[in-house]
Protein backbone atom coordinates (compact mmCIF):
# COMPACT_ATOMS: atom_id res chain seq x y z
CA UNK A 1 0.00 0.00 0.00
CA UNK A 2 2.49 2.48 0.95
CA UNK A 3 4.11 1.96 -2.69
CA UNK A 4 0.87 2.97 -4.13
CA UNK A 5 0.53 5.79 -2.20
CA UNK A 6 4.27 6.96 -3.25
CA UNK A 7 4.13 6.33 -6.87
CA UNK A 8 0.64 8.14 -6.90
CA UNK A 9 2.30 11.42 -4.72
CA UNK A 10 4.97 11.28 -7.90
CA UNK A 11 2.76 11.40 -10.08
CA UNK A 12 0.79 14.58 -11.58
CA UNK A 13 -2.41 14.43 -11.46
CA UNK A 14 -4.04 16.22 -14.43
CA UNK A 15 -1.76 14.48 -17.12
CA UNK A 16 -0.91 11.16 -15.19
CA UNK A 17 2.75 12.01 -16.25
CA UNK A 18 5.78 11.81 -13.52
CA UNK A 19 5.98 15.04 -11.69
CA UNK A 20 9.37 16.90 -12.41
CA UNK A 21 11.38 17.52 -9.27
CA UNK A 22 14.73 19.74 -8.74
CA UNK A 23 17.24 18.13 -6.13
CA UNK A 24 18.91 20.49 -3.93
CA UNK A 25 21.06 20.58 -0.96
CA UNK A 26 19.91 22.64 2.32
CA UNK A 27 22.32 23.67 5.51
CA UNK A 28 20.87 25.39 8.15
CA UNK A 29 23.90 26.43 10.33
CA UNK A 30 23.85 28.91 13.58
CA UNK A 31 21.41 27.48 15.36
CA UNK A 32 18.39 26.85 12.78
CA UNK A 33 19.29 23.51 12.52
CA UNK A 34 17.15 23.33 15.90
CA UNK A 35 14.10 23.65 13.42
CA UNK A 36 14.77 21.52 11.40
CA UNK A 37 15.00 17.76 13.37
CA UNK A 38 18.43 19.12 14.59
CA UNK A 39 19.83 17.93 10.91
CA UNK A 40 21.65 20.31 9.81
CA UNK A 41 22.46 19.01 6.05
CA UNK A 42 19.26 17.95 3.89
CA UNK A 43 19.31 16.44 0.60
CA UNK A 44 15.67 17.14 -0.72
CA UNK A 45 13.53 16.96 -4.29
CA UNK A 46 11.37 19.85 -4.44
CA UNK A 47 8.74 19.99 -7.28
CA UNK A 48 10.36 21.93 -10.26
CA UNK A 49 7.19 24.38 -10.91
CA UNK A 50 5.45 25.96 -7.90
CA UNK A 51 1.81 26.23 -7.62
CA UNK A 52 1.49 28.62 -10.00
CA UNK A 53 3.60 26.58 -12.64
CA UNK A 54 5.84 29.27 -12.53
CA UNK A 55 9.85 27.34 -12.41
CA UNK A 56 10.53 26.95 -8.14
CA UNK A 57 12.47 30.02 -6.90
CA UNK A 58 14.14 30.88 -3.57
CA UNK A 59 10.78 32.11 -2.50
CA UNK A 60 8.77 28.61 -3.26
CA UNK A 61 11.54 26.75 -1.68
CA UNK A 62 11.38 29.08 2.21
CA UNK A 63 7.90 28.54 1.60
CA UNK A 64 8.45 24.91 0.34
CA UNK A 65 10.76 24.38 4.06
CA UNK A 66 8.19 25.95 6.03
CA UNK A 67 5.63 23.80 5.03
CA UNK A 68 7.44 20.44 4.42
CA UNK A 69 10.49 20.30 6.40
CA UNK A 70 10.53 22.43 9.20
CA UNK A 71 9.31 20.31 12.26
CA UNK A 72 9.65 23.11 14.95
CA UNK A 73 6.14 25.13 15.54
CA UNK A 74 8.63 28.14 15.99
CA UNK A 75 8.55 29.19 12.27
CA UNK A 76 9.18 32.78 13.42
CA UNK A 77 12.75 31.96 13.94
CA UNK A 78 13.06 31.07 10.49
CA UNK A 79 10.30 33.80 8.43
CA UNK A 80 8.74 37.17 8.72
CA UNK A 81 5.90 38.06 6.64
CA UNK A 82 7.16 35.00 4.46
CA UNK A 83 10.44 36.53 3.54
CA UNK A 84 13.66 34.94 5.33
CA UNK A 85 14.20 36.73 8.76
CA UNK A 86 16.39 39.62 8.77
CA UNK A 87 19.52 38.38 10.39
CA UNK A 88 19.76 35.05 8.70
CA UNK A 89 22.60 35.02 5.69
CA UNK A 90 21.67 33.11 2.75
CA UNK A 91 24.08 31.56 0.61
CA UNK A 92 23.28 29.78 -2.50
CA UNK A 93 26.48 27.67 -3.78
CA UNK A 94 28.65 29.75 -1.81
CA UNK A 95 27.07 33.23 -3.31
CA UNK A 96 25.73 35.48 -1.04
CA UNK A 97 21.58 35.11 -2.44
CA UNK A 98 21.62 39.65 -2.65
CA UNK A 99 23.97 39.14 -5.74
CA UNK A 100 21.25 36.31 -7.06
CA UNK A 101 18.28 38.10 -7.07
CA UNK A 102 17.46 37.01 -3.87
CA UNK A 103 13.65 35.70 -3.45
CA UNK A 104 13.55 35.46 -7.55
CA UNK A 105 16.67 32.97 -8.23
CA UNK A 106 15.33 29.89 -10.08
CA UNK A 107 16.56 26.76 -8.45
CA UNK A 108 18.70 24.81 -10.43
CA UNK A 109 19.76 20.81 -9.82
CA UNK A 110 22.44 20.36 -7.62
CA UNK A 111 21.87 23.56 -6.07
CA UNK A 112 23.67 23.90 -2.26
CA UNK A 113 21.45 26.50 -0.52
CA UNK A 114 22.88 27.42 3.00
CA UNK A 115 20.86 29.31 5.33
CA UNK A 116 22.92 30.52 8.86
CA UNK A 117 21.40 32.50 11.55
CA UNK A 118 23.92 35.72 12.29
CA UNK A 119 22.03 36.12 15.53
CA UNK A 120 23.50 35.40 18.97
CA UNK A 121 22.07 36.19 22.55
CA UNK A 122 23.69 37.62 24.80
Amino acid sequence: MEVCERMMNDLDMTTAKPKKTTPITVEFTGGLDMLFSNQRKHSISIPAMDENGSPSNMTYLVRYLCDHLMKDRRKHFFVVDDNVRPGILVLINDADWELEGEGDYVLQEDDNVLFVSTLHGG
